[in-house]
């Protein structure tokens, strides 16, 4: 399996703000539309290539996963196999939902650069490290072994009950993957971003000069923030640092 693309989908009216906090947040430019696809754009590091994108949808904001891979239809079928329904079919991907309703796309596979972290006016550095998959009760226990039989990779399991474990590729993806158990008992599965960093103070306050809503939720690792669509993320302590084989403790 190939990378892994984060995408920020938001309704026309929220769309030109929360475009331009994550631009912000992320330290990266806003590309242009894409080719054919007027509605799709990516945050353009100036070394390496995009791996996050923003799309204006008819709907509520999410996010949802890009898939890369070799073998485009063999991993179509193995997600279907595994619970997933194809919802739609276009020239350069096609759109699933998981098992739980979590929206993913599966593209074909190309040879990438992997960004650095950025580094900020005060040193401190952070960068975009991880997609979160959160599962309800009901579907937690189906969703986690859809993507982990999907994905491949490696699997670092969590003592916590409100995490299953990390995943990641092992070949230089600049995401990877937390699977954390809400308290709800139904819903669908929803995904939201977190950010890594070397210094979680500073980056803080950077996330609340930006524009940042402070959710009132933290731990010593990390600290819930909302963006201008209302969608959750996260400052966390997970290494910015882009390396093929990650950390995943």
């Amino acid at each position: 399996m190939g990378w892994l693309h984060a995408v920020i989908d938001v309704p026309a009216d929220l769309h030109g703000r929360t475009a331009t906090f994550w631009s912000s947040v992320l330290g990266w430019p806003l590309g242009k539309a894409w080719e054919g696809h007027p509605e799709l754009r990516s945050f353009e590091p100036p070394d390496g290539d995009p791996y996050v994108h923003v799309q204006q949808i008819d709907g509520l904001p999410r996010v949802h996963l890009d898939v890369e891979s070799e073998h485009p239809e063999r991993t179509i079928a193995h997600a279907v196999d595994g619970g997933a329904e194809v919802v739609g079919r276009f020239e350069r991907w096609v759109a699933l939902r998981s098992p739980g309703g979590l929206p993913f796309c599966v593209i074909p596979r190309r040879d990438r650069i992997a960004p650095l972290p950025v580094t900020w006016a005060d040193g401190h550095r952070s960068r975009l490290v991880q997609v979160c998959i959160d599962s309800p009760v009901s579907q937690h226990d189906r969703e986690v072994p859809f993507w982990r039989a999907l994905l491949g990779g490696r699997w670092v399991g969590s003592d916590s009950p409100e995490f299953a474990g990390k995943w990641h590729d092992d070949d230089g993806s600049p995401i990877q993957l937390l699977f954390q158990r809400l308290d709800e008992p139904t819903g669908q599965v929803r995904a939201h971003l977190d950010l890594g960093t070397d210094d979680q103070a500073a980056e803080v306050q950077r996330l609340l000069d930006a524009g940042a809503l402070d959710r009132g939720l933290e731990t010593p690792g990390w600290r819930v923030f909302a963006d201008p669509a209302g969608l959750a993320f996260c400052s966390t302590v997970n290494a910015p640092d882009q390396t093929t084989h990650r950390e995943l403790s």
